[in-house]
């Protein structure tokens, strides 16, 4: 399949007839990064959607795009210096990319399937790793049959997952002509200091080093890639059906040993089941010996959990911390499914509002410039092993986004040229029938032994 780019321009911001659109694009605001922030991946996140027709024209879908800007500056805008020196968010309306390309094929199912994991799924948003200063750059691709695909590379340090997901949903809005709320204030969109700021005195009530942040070790970043040097990353798409996610969430509550009795737990998440049995499956599927310490790196949403003050609504930031569940390879694979569960949920428990305050203390403390501390989130990683990563998109509706024609029928999350050992998303599987579908990326020396065991609720690798 064949993908020809026909334009390629800055989108800026359109005020219309704001009354204080004059004044708002004469303005140039500093937006200050928050810790949440610093410590997110620095790096593009992307992600496609695909539309079947009718699909509205390139000149609509780019109006819209300038519409949605101007209540979403900071896409518009470029990352940069405020006036102490410290990286930020120049509200500048220097614009957004917007890329316009054809494909020569039909956008059948086959063909989607293909994208999910093939080196064409690069060729459908624009390139952001060759010194772009875009913060948001989209491009819209037309096939034979009128279907489009609008693929976004975004900036990780400007927001997190549902941040990003409002914006798109503006998107779309301000293309079908349906106004957007943009009632919520200017602070509390952008102010990103005060509201994330360090109590006085700080109270670190938890131990942050090796969690949000590591020792600086030059450029000793890549995790274990130099001994799966010339090994392929291949991502491998799983399909969870409603029924196996069922059975999954049943053995997840069974005892935890043959002839115990059988005790339901309160609650199992969808997201907490797959990401104990992935965990599991990669675990054996890696051959790992058994005294090895595996970790799973889990988001966790400071949204529902920061309670004083709040994270108000509207706000376009990062709000994400992670949780660490740890144990060794061997006990991963002996233990019941329901004790990786049990131990998955009790680490996420324990990221609450005093855990995000404490990460706040510290970040502010000083600490992390004294030793000379840099974030776990480190884009450079070549491979997370022994470790993973899990992603959760489950609860962000992408399916909801609608340019006026089509809602879509097919998200898939990017990655990036190399896509990195380890790191799953998790989503709604585009079937909408309750269905899960991750993706996973592994070496190619691994991901036939994965294949084997990623439907067996006892994975091993043989």
């Amino acid at each position: 399949m064949e993908i020809i780019v026909h334009s390629s321009r800055s989108v800026k911001p359109n005020y219309g007839d704001r009354s204080d659109g004059g004044a708002v694009a004469a303005s140039v605001e500093v937006v200050h990064l928050s810790v949440f922030d610093k410590i997110s991946y620095d790096e593009y996140i992307t992600g496609v959607c695909a539309f079947h027709p009718p699909a509205p024209p390139n000149h609509i879908l780019e109006a819209g795009l300038a519409t949605a800007l101007a209540v979403y500056r900071e896409w518009a805008g470029r990352l940069g210096m405020d006036g102490t020196g410290n990286r930020a968010i120049v509200l500048n309306d220097a614009g957004a990319r917007y890329v316009e390309a054809t494909a020569d094929a039909e956008l059948s199912s086959s063909v989607v399937l293909e994208l999910t994991t093939g080196a064409n799924l690069l060729s459908l948003y624009p390139p952001s790793c060759d010194g772009a200063k875009e913060l948001l750059l989209a491009q819209v691709t037309r096939f034979r049959c009128g279907s489009i695909i609008v693929g976004v590379s975004v900036h990780h340090r400007v927001a997190d997952g549902h941040a990003i997901w409002a914006f798109l949903f503006a998107w779309g809005q301000a293309t079908r002509g349906v106004r957007i709320d943009d009632s919520i204030p200017v602070q509390q969109r952008h102010d990103r200091l005060s509201l994330f700021a360090p109590r006085d005195p700080p109270q670190v009530k938890f131990d942050h080093r090796g969690n949000e942040f590591k020792p600086h070790v030059g450029d000793a970043s890549g995790g274990n890639g130099a001994a799966h040097a010339g090994d392929e990353v291949v991502i491998h798409r799983v399909h969870f059906s409603k029924e196996w996610i069922m059975e999954l969430k049943s053995q997840s509550q069974a005892a935890a040993s043959e002839g115990a009795a059988a005790t339901a737990r309160p609650y199992t998440t969808t997201l907490q089941c797959v990401a104990a049995h992935l965990w599991r499956c990669i675990t054996a599927a890696r051959g790992l010996d058994g005294n090895q310490t595996t970790r799973m790196r889990i988001a966790v949403n400071g949204r529902s959990r920061m309670k004083d003050p709040r994270v108000p609504v509207g706000y376009t930031g990062n709000a994400v911390l992670w949780a660490w569940p740890t144990t060794t390879a061997r006990e991963l694979g002996r233990q019941h499914i329901r004790e990786t569960v049990e131990l998955i949920s009790r680490e996420v428990a324990r990221i609450d509002d005093a855990y995000f305050r404490s990460f706040i203390d510290f970040a502010g403390s000083g600490a992390v410039e004294k030793e000379q501390l840099v974030p776990t989130a480190d884009s450079l990683e070549l491979t997370l092993s022994p470790n993973v990563e899990v992603d959760s998109l489950l609860g962000i509706p992408f399916y909801d986004m609608d340019f006026g024609g089509a809602r879509p029928f097919f998200f898939v999350p990017g990655y990036s040229t190399v896509p990195v050992d380890g790191f799953i998303y998790v989503l709604q599987s585009f079937e909408g029938d309750g269905s899960v579908d991750a993706y996973v990326p592994l070496f190619s020396t691994t991901i036939e032994a994965f294949k084997r065991c990623c439907y067996s609720l006892q994975p091993t690798a043989s």
